[in-house]
């Protein structure tokens, strides 16, 4: 039995345009559009990009976030530059002098543009989902059972896993001493293989920690958990 990491998926005022802006972000192209979602998805190995409608304010800074990968430093000026002319806006989260640069996007979630940094070779255009954390090391075993990734190395301060197969992007979780306070606007949806039961793989993700949330999804046919730290994850019907 297992779950695969299926998406990330953000909470947008406006999914459609928030999803043009990161289709030209990724090079992605636009797969699925309707009212209610919009999903941006690359080659095989990438990890989609999903837009749902949810007109719920942003409050503080996001606790997901995604980083950008850069070959060169002409590579990541060009990134900056085209996300600024994209709508995207430079923003100081007390990152102090650091050789990536950190900007949100049109609706305010924060991202970064990375450096050029070989372990992101593979990564593809998103070279991690950075999530935040009171205790790294404490939730990584979760996360790597959740997504099926393994661990690549670790810090003091954080822990990364990455995809088995080795294209696709990282999953970092970072210690952040701030307290979570509402819902993440960004979360990762994870899907059990077409041979497998949704029911076992959430109860075996309860056993590892987890614990069934109610944010308002009514009785759809995903079942919505926070990991043993609280943040907000989604695990699909079996699918190929």
């Amino acid at each position: 039995m297992s779950t695969r990491w299926y998406s990330v998926e953000f909470d947008a005022a406006g999914p459609a345009a928030l999803a043009r802006f990161w289709s030209e972000m990724t090079g992605w192209p636009i797969v699925y559009e309707d009212e209610v979602e919009v999903v941006v998805e690359g080659e095989p190995g990438m990890v989609p990009l999903g837009f749902i409608v949810n007109g719920d304010p942003k409050v503080g800074k996001n606790r997901v976030h995604l980083d950008l990968d850069s070959r060169s430093p002409e590579h990541q000026a060009e990134l900056v530059a085209r996300a600024e002319r994209l709508g995207a806006t430079r923003v100081d989260i007390g990152q102090g002098d650091v050789p990536w640069v950190v900007l949100a996007d049109p609706e305010g979630n924060e991202f970064c543009v990375l450096d050029p940094r070989d372990e992101y070779a593979q990564a593809g255009p998103v070279a991690a989902v950075v999530l935040d954390s009171p205790d790294p090391a404490a939730v990584a075993a979760f996360w790597a059972a959740a997504t099926g990734w393994v661990e690549r190395a670790r810090g003091d301060d954080w822990v990364s896993l990455a995809p088995p197969a080795g294209a696709g992007p990282h999953l970092e979780l970072l210690r952040t001493p701030d307290a979570k306070v509402v819902k993440n606007r960004l979360h990762l949806d994870m899907a059990p293989w077409a041979a497998d039961d949704q029911a076992a793989e959430v109860a075996r993700l309860e056993a590892l920690g987890a614990t069934r949330i109610d944010i308002g999804q009514g009785t759809p046919s995903w079942v919505v958990l926070a990991d043993p730290q609280g943040s907000e994850l989604c695990v699909l019907s079996a699918r190929d």
